[in-house]
């Protein structure tokens, strides 16, 4: 990006946010400090109204915007095939809002791109090995979106497990993320007092509370799921041996991490993961059937040895 661009490119990154540090400049375009700076105070003298509150950051006085400007075709390609991932690859609480922006969006195209919009949406098709978990209530993720978005607290209704009976939890959002096939809602747990990953298909409800709270000083999500990734790595590790067929789904699925990996010669591999517990292993590894065999450590087969015998069991009994 040269200069022009990013001076541009700024002036539309602050026309898009209240307030934002020189910090937050830097990080997204790629650049040093000093050349936020310089690049501030060039706009300044080419004026652009940037007001600047010491120890606050960066805003754009009230009122001024720069006139819509046109996509180039690159911009709108990707415009067309982000829709198409959000559409397959969330639930229905993203996929209508999606629809309809990217409706706005053409509508002020010139007409040779959204005719290049077009063909790259029918000639663009998203199957996703899985869909992603759909929460049992559509709009589940939208109230967190706007809790998030106004620093709400929410009211929850939260099944930790299967078995568990729901408790009321208020929480403090900070973060969601996708992974594993399920949105997670990041939070502080007046509860519990600490940050907690809550499942959104194991909330039964969420409620706006009135109460707005300050973020928490020195979170970062990236950071927190840093710290997570090491607890678990610090704790067991297991040797498991997949098929050829299987070593690549078992590198996609498992979120922990990989510790090491030892091809073999028909293809297959023995990953080494970090597990944290021998239990969060057991389930998973039964849905690869022969296809995977835990070498060490030796509760973990026993774990799912014992796991398969009562599947067996249960599926042995006759249906009434």
């Amino acid at each position: 990006m040269n200069r022009i661009d990013r001076l541009v490119a700024i002036v539309l990154f602050l026309q898009g946010r209240r307030v934002c540090r020189a910090e937050d400049i830097a990080a997204h375009f790629e650049t040093s400090l000093r050349t936020v700076y310089r690049d501030i105070a060039a706009l300044g003298e080419a004026g652009v109204p940037i007001v600047s509150e010491a120890g606050v950051g960066y805003s754009l006085r009230k009122g001024y915007h720069l006139p819509p400007v046109c996509f180039t075709s690159e911009e709108a390609s990707a415009l067309a095939t982000g829709g198409a991932l959000v559409v397959q690859m969330t639930d229905t609480s993203l996929a209508g809002p999606m629809r309809s922006a990217l409706l706005k969006i053409r509508a002020v195209l010139p007409g040779d791109q959204q005719d290049r919009i077009s063909r790259v949406e029918q000639g663009t098709l998203v199957r996703p090995f899985r869909r992603a978990a759909i929460p049992s209530n559509s709009s589940l993720l939208v109230v967190l979106q706007e809790a998030l978005g106004a620093g709400r607290v929410l009211r929850l209704s939260y099944r930790a497990g299967i078995s568990r009976d729901p408790s009321s939890r208020d929480v403090e959002p900070l973060g969601l993320t996708h992974y594993l096939q399920h949105w997670h809602l990041i939070a502080w747990c007046r509860l519990r007092g600490d940050f907690r990953d809550f499942r959104l298909d194991r909330i039964e409800s969420a409620n706006l509370m009135p109460e707005t709270f300050q973020p928490r000083e020195g979170f970062r999500l990236t950071d927190y799921f840093t710290q997570m990734e090491a607890k678990c790595s610090g704790g067991m590790e297991a040797r498991i041996r997949f098929s050829p067929g299987a070593v690549e789904r078992a590198r996609r699925e498992w979120a922990l991490g990989l510790r090491n990996e030892e091809i073999e010669v028909d293809g297959g591999a023995v990953l080494t993961l970090s597990a944290g517990a021998p239990e969060w292993l057991t389930g998973w590894l039964l849905s690869f059937g022969t296809a995977a065999k835990v070498l060490e450590p030796e509760n973990l087969r026993t774990l799912v040895l014992q796991a398969a015998e009562n599947a067996v069991a249960h599926h042995s009994q006759k249906v009434c």
